[in-house]
């Protein structure tokens, strides 16, 4: 199969058909055998009614439903599992994200070499205060912290090679990180593609002022598993010990320097009146509990199941082994 285009969706039952219709009339101009999977993220409207009806019409379209709202990172996860097409697409539901882009993001897969491209909504038709703005500098945020330089880490409309959607988990809200979860997984060759930007036509935006706050805590999430996750004493430990050094020199050099004074019978204090004594001790103390949150962080992840699992792209005269994964 050539594409699987995946829709995470909810509470969007007025797009539907017209997304269909639009998406199948792009796909039969340019002879694409392909798949249509909606997943129905616990919509409360006739949205699943409305993939049924779809469905028989049209044998590509294929749905999951949830039992209730989980996110969309938990759909994307989901469809991810269950597509099959040599390249997946992701598009958002609200008529926002252009089925015409498709041929172009395949090409770039399947002939450039990408390993995922993603959407660039260069001019959007959003409110420029409370979306606009603040996207652009989270944008930016992201590409300093990252070291991946795209222009719009949350465009829904994204294409993947199929080996890198079924070598990342996607969850809580990370949906906003994949192409750091993609490079954590060893797909760099990442590019980026002009994008044309819908206006919203059905219903409103199903995310509030909250994405406001779960955005930078995702980042800082995504970056320390990246780096740290199988190697937590790497971090903490190390930041631990620096820190407990630092105490414990300053704690010595208010040791040593009361000593000298009194030695030559200079004025001194006592050393626990040294407002500095206290700062050196908490400094010895916090190094100490980042130390040991270190150690038990590392206890846990040599615990972990897949602590020896690793992404393996290719073979050569050896059998698959029972706990590694491909």
């Amino acid at each position: 199969m050539d594409l699987s285009i995946v829709v995470p969706l909810y509470n969007e039952e007025e797009s539907l058909p017209e997304l269909e219709a639009w998406i199948r009339r792009v796909m039969e101009a340019h002879g694409f055998d392909y798949e249509v999977l909606m997943v129905d993220d616990g919509s409360r409207d006739g949205s699943w009614e409305v993939v049924e009806r779809l469905a028989q019409q049209n044998p590509r379209v294929k749905g999951i439903k949830f039992r209730r709202n989980y996110g969309k990172s938990a759909a994307l996860n989901r469809g991810f599992e269950a597509v099959s097409g040599r390249v997946v697409i992701t598009m958002d539901a609200d008529l926002q994200d252009s089925p015409e882009e498709v041929p172009e993001l395949y090409r770039m897969i399947t002939e450039e070499g990408y390993d995922m491209v993603s959407g660039w909504k260069k001019r959007r038709h959003d409110p420029v205060l409370t979306k606009n703005l603040p996207s652009k500098f989270y944008n930016w945020t992201a590409r300093r912290m990252t070291g991946i330089y795209l222009h719009d880490f949350n465009c829904g409309l994204k294409a993947y090679k199929n080996a890198v959607v079924k070598s990342i988990e996607v969850y809580g809200d990370m949906h906003r990180y994949i192409p750091v979860l993609a490079k954590w997984a060893g797909f760099k060759k990442i590019g980026e593609k002009v994008v044309q930007h819908q206006e919203r036509k059905y219903g409103t935006t199903k995310f509030g002022i909250e994405r406001f706050i779960r955005g930078p805590l995702d980042l800082l999430s995504v970056i320390f598993i990246s780096k740290f996750g199988k190697r937590p004493m790497h971090l903490f430990g190390m930041l631990g010990l620096l820190i407990f050094v630092l105490g414990f020199v300053a704690a010595g050099y208010i040791g040593v320097s009361k000593l000298y004074r009194l030695n030559q019978g200079l004025p001194t204090i006592l050393v626990t009146d040294n407002p500095y004594f206290f700062i050196s001790l908490t400094c010895m103390i916090i190094g100490t509990m980042l130390f040991l949150t270190g150690f038990l962080a590392e206890l846990v992840s040599r615990s972990a199941a897949d602590r020896n699992e690793y992404l393996i792209e290719k073979r050569l005269g050896l059998e698959e082994a029972g706990r590694t994964v491909v």
